[in-house]
């Protein structure tokens, strides 16, 4: 086993990268004849590429309205523009439309014409991010699979909004206006299918009531978060990534066993105000607790297995998966515990 110890976590984003032709590429490549075909029903302020021609690009064109779209575009990206209001007019022949990227505009909710979204009955993707929403826009296509409110003026979600959105997967509302009252018990109600929630960088003093059962990400970085309710964890008992960063979580805060959950794989508690450890499970693989008080770690305490008898039953037994630990940001010294490397074996990186 080779144990890699640091002073310092070096963050390492990975970007999706998606290949893309210039304009000018297309043009030098196209026969005149074909750029025709694209070219009579294409909207002069946007783009349509004869190599993408279900895709539709009015993206950063300083648009105040949404252009009349044709009927063969899928995808539809109007993002960075200055755009207002959403009509059901530009959309009346677009009956196939899968994804729509509106991040970067200007519209309020009293600028969405009622029932315009949910006569887009095959839209998949709503991208609504960056914009001046005061509540999530109803009604909604109840096919939709990934909804993105991000960094808008949320405040309250009406009542029943999801209850259709039995597709719906992931759903993000980071960096909002929430409190714990717009939260109600049947809030989530509907989302069958939802795996991903986002809700961090809101105003939440308490963890969120009644999450779909079937959630596997769970994200509250940034709130205000003080206490994990006993048995929180059993009504969503699928949840596998959990970030709780930036709250102020306390020893007194988090039950006996709050965390030993055998579905949690990676826990990130970074920036509250944790005194010691919390107790874990033997299948935690990765566990963030820089930026804490804790002053010191001892293994044997914190190991979710007796030691002897993982000394019994090596790797054939029930052996910490704990890949990696960071305790950085702490008042921990080196060097680390001896009892913590004898505990979990698989360790690759432990940041102190």
């Amino acid at each position: 086993m080779i144990l890699k110890v640091y002073t310092s976590l070096p963050l390492l984003f990975l970007v999706n990268s998606v290949w893309t032709r210039t304009v000018r590429q297309v043009y030098d490549d196209l026969d005149p004849e074909h750029w025709s075909r694209y070219t009579s029903e294409c909207p002069q302020e946007c783009f349509c590429p004869p190599s993408f021609p279900n895709a539709l690009y009015c993206d950063n064109k300083g648009l105040k309205e949404i252009p009349a779209i044709p009927a063969r575009i899928w995808y539809l990206y109007l993002q960075n523009n200055q755009i207002e209001t959403l009509s059901e007019k530009p959309f009346v022949n677009a009956t196939h439309l899968r994804w729509i990227n509106l991040n970067k505009n200007k519209i309020t909710n009293n600028g969405i014409e009622s029932g315009v979204l949910s006569k887009l009955k095959r839209l998949l993707y709503l991208f609504l991010e960056d914009n001046e929403l005061e509540e999530v826009p109803a009604p909604l296509p109840v096919g939709l699979e990934q909804l993105r409110l991000a960094r808008n003026k949320i405040s309250r979600i009406p009542e029943g909004v999801f209850s259709n959105l039995e597709n719906l997967t992931m759903l993000d509302l980071h960096q909002n206006s929430l409190l714990d009252s717009a939260l109600q018990s049947d809030t989530f109600q509907g989302l069958n299918n939802l795996m991903q929630l986002n809700i961090a960088k809101n105003s939440l003093k308490k963890m969120p009531i009644s999450l779909p059962a079937n959630t596997l990400q769970l994200f509250l970085d940034n709130n205000s978060i003080e206490v994990i309710p006993e048995n929180y964890f059993s009504a969503i008992p699928k949840v596998t990534f959990l970030r709780l960063n930036y709250n102020k979580l306390s020893d007194e805060g988090i039950p006996p066993n709050g965390f030993n959950v055998s579905s949690i794989l990676d826990l990130q508690l970074s920036h509250n105000q944790l005194t010691k450890v919390p107790p874990i499970n033997a299948h935690l693989e990765h566990l963030h607790l820089d930026h804490n008080k804790i002053k010191s770690v001892n293994g044997t305490q914190i190991c979710p297995v007796s030691i002897a008898l993982e000394e019994d039953y090596g790797y054939y037994g029930n052996v910490p998966r704990l890949r990696y630990l960071r305790l950085d940001g702490n008042e921990i010294q080196p060097p680390i515990p001896l009892d913590i490397m004898i505990c979990f074996r698989l360790l690759q990186a432990v940041v102190i």
